[in-house]
């Protein structure tokens, strides 16, 4: 699986730990600050949004202090469906029923342990479709 992975200052550590784990069994992509420089975490959330939409086979994983900024930002993208979890089940659940395709983490919120089971199961975990499709229009017509 190819994973685009992308954090601002406050998830720096997560994702550098993240990468590291993860960059012997997929490819990755990695969009993140330089060490020491804060940014603002809409526009890392865009540019992992951007690359993605532009992908086949790809899972995105955005990662802040909360996660909660990154989800709304990635949010609002169409053709995004971002998820905060804050555990494995959560994480296969996104998939599994959302077909969600970014993960977000909070660095601040759960460790780096449950941070990568998380990442593992998302990326693990495919779409179950059935009755989840016709909700997934739903959400699709929503957009303004």
């Amino acid at each position: 699986m190819h994973v685009i992975l992308g954090c601002d200052h406050a998830g720096l550590d997560l994702c550098a730990f993240l990468e590291e784990q993860l960059k012997n069994s997929h490819s990755l992509e990695v969009y993140k600050p330089p060490l020491g420089e804060r940014v603002d975490y809409p526009d890392h959330a865009k540019e992992v949004c951007q690359r993605l939409l532009t992908q086949v086979h790809a899972c995105g994983v955005l990662v802040c202090g909360s996660g909660i900024g990154m989800s709304i930002a990635a949010n609002r993208f169409a053709g995004i469906r971002a998820a905060l979890c804050t555990n494995a089940y959560m994480a296969k659940m996104s998939r599994l029923h959302n077909n969600a395709n970014i993960l977000c983490v909070g660095q601040n919120i759960v460790g780096f342990g449950a941070a990568l089971d998380m990442v593992e199961v998302f990326l693990q975990t495919g779409f179950e479709g059935g009755r989840h499709t016709a909700r997934l229009d739903k959400i699709e017509a929503l957009k303004c």
